[in-house]
């Protein structure tokens, strides 16, 4: 089945520009009234139903994700990487600033893979390609994979972790940022940074850590 291109001048006519309050070297097109932009989703592809706008905001795993690859670039720094579950793209630029070598951002929402190129040309960052549902795939090619906010239900997880294990048996370091799912498998994974973000709805600091998988 073909998927229509959503136009980049829908992303910039229904978004405002904001910095993340935590990883304010980079600049997004977030939504500030997501209601409204879902109706304008639907009404873009004929009513069609389409999933929420997740890429349209700065969620408090990528954040956590963001903000760790840009305080340790040694990360990501000449290595292939894979944005699992791009969204808006936050987590890919981080990467790609920090000096990651080429960086996939894969998300399997068509609205979300044209925001972020759109937000990668508002950043002046190159070196992003993006592409749909990776899960299927074989990950090879990729040296580091970044997943953020990806365990937000049980069947995402459950088609998740399988491929974060593939990915780890064939070398490439696994990061996961998560602000305390109940559905991340934490005892299988080592934390190495948590920090206090501000809620993507309403007041308040959500605690999000950075686990990797050994």
């Amino acid at each position: 089945m073909t998927v229509r291109a959503v136009p980049s001048a829908f992303v910039r006519a229904h978004t405002q520009v904001r910095r993340p309050s935590s990883v304010p070297e980079v600049r997004l097109h977030v939504a500030d009234d997501v209601v409204a932009l879902w109706e304008a989703m639907e009404a873009a592809e004929g009513g069609a139903g389409e999933a929420p706008p997740f890429w349209a905001a700065a969620w408090p795993g990528g954040q956590a994700l963001a903000r760790y690859v840009l305080d340790t670039p040694e990360a990501v720094a000449g290595r292939a990487v894979l944005d699992l579950g791009s969204g808006s793209g936050l987590v890919a630029l981080a990467a790609r600033l920090a000096g990651a070598r080429s960086v996939l951002a894969s998300d399997v929402d068509p609205f979300s893979r044209t925001a972020v190129g759109v937000n990668a040309g508002l950043n002046g960052v190159g070196g992003i390609s993006v592409t749909g549902d990776v899960l299927g795939r074989d990950p090879a090619g990729t040296d580091v994979v970044l997943a953020g906010d990806v365990c937000y239900d049980r069947e995402m997880t459950e088609r998740v972790l399988p491929f974060l294990d593939r990915a780890r048996a064939r070398g490439c370091q696994v990061y996961v940022g998560d602000p305390g799912r109940p559905y991340l498998p934490h005892d299988r994974l080592e934390p190495v940074a948590a920090y206090d973000i501000p809620e993507t709805e309403g007041p308040g600091l959500r605690r999000t850590t950075v686990w990797r998988l050994p």
